[in-house]
């Protein structure tokens, strides 16, 4: 399967599915893809440009969604969560306790996937913040097949939801099944002992590490959890339990609130007895230019940079099996 850009699928679902739903209503505060001005020439009544106003773009998908529209919010990462976080709150998590809402915000930019335009456009704290709000829904895909298939909720079940896509063509995970979005994980291969627990572009990181472990004679499980907020509790909890240790990878700051402190809550509230090791962007931001690959040996969390966290940690689980 050719993979596709994540948000070129979604945009060219919304916009299959505007000819068929009267009631959905896409907000742009960005240009860059073709099928934006397919949607815009197509559907005019029902698509605003605000420009570059996020704030003006969340206040106005908040009026178009009590007035019952499916709402599409569209910019990138960064801007459509921090610039506008207070206008989210109050218009939407907040407002949605009183009113039946349907709005979907899609993030384009998670992570470092703008690599060249540095900090202000790269986004490590989204995670963090958008799970912090109640009634809110943190989706993270890491190929096209799996937003394609979070689609489907967007325009059949009300709720607020936050799309946080990867700016670059990922491969696809998903060749054979797809991800059962009720779960919100997906586990992709039964390990010994150990499982790594990826959500986003660091799943692919997941696998090629595992890869390199499984160089030593150890398997490692994988799940690619992409539902941050809803994903089956119990489901998630059977997988674990026949595990003594996990390894979380997200593209976000270690330690703060992301992947990693989700998960540490988890297994606490399910009593699951699991050592922990987070994979995770060191705490800082960084003014240097270079590949994604790069970027992320200089903040811990590239391939050669995790194996060295992560071979030690094997090695005491390994031993621990022998003992």
């Amino acid at each position: 399967m050719k993979p596709l850009a994540m948000r070129d699928v979604l945009l060219e679902k919304i916009w299959q599915e505007m000819s068929l739903d009267s009631l959905i209503f896409f907000v742009s505060a960005d240009f860059g893809s073709p099928v934006l001005d397919k949607i815009r020439r197509d559907f005019p009544d029902r698509f605003i440009n605000v420009g570059i106003a996020e704030q003006n773009l969340i206040n106005i998908t908040a009026g178009l969604a009590i007035e019952g529209y499916k709402v599409f919010a569209y910019a990138i990462a960064p801007f459509i969560t921090m610039r506008c976080y207070e206008q989210i709150r109050v218009s939407l998590a907040l407002l949605s306790e009183v009113r039946p809402m349907n709005v979907n915000l899609i993030g384009v930019g998670a992570g470092y996937s703008y690599v060249v335009s540095g900090p202000t456009h790269q986004c490590y704290e989204d995670i963090t913040i958008m799970r912090a709000l109640p009634n809110f829904q943190v989706l993270s895909p890491a190929d096209h097949v799996t937003t394609s298939s979070l689609f489907e909720d967007c325009v059949t079940t009300n709720g607020l939801r936050y799309f946080r896509l990867d700016a670059q063509v990922q491969p696809v995970l998903y060749t054979l099944d797809l991800p059962s979005t009720t779960d919100g994980f997906h586990f992709h291969q039964k390990g010994e002992k150990v499982c790594f627990i990826a959500t986003g572009f660091m799943t692919h990181t997941a696998f090629k590490v595992a890869e390199e472990i499984n160089k030593i004679g150890f398997k490692v499980g994988i799940i690619d959890i992409f539902n941050l907020t809803n994903f089956s509790k119990e489901g998630l909890k059977k997988v674990l339990e026949s595990y003594l240790a996990i390894v979380s990878f997200e593209e976000g700051f270690r330690g703060r609130g992301g992947l990693d402190s989700m998960l540490f809550e988890f297994i606490a509230e399910s009593k699951l007895n699991l050592k922990t090791l987070s994979i995770g962007v060191d705490p800082g931001y960084s003014f240097e230019l270079g590949s994604r690959n790069e970027l992320h040996e200089k903040v811990g969390i590239g391939n050669k940079s995790a194996m060295k966290k992560i071979l030690p940690f094997v090695q005491t689980i390994m031993n621990k099996i022998k003992e």
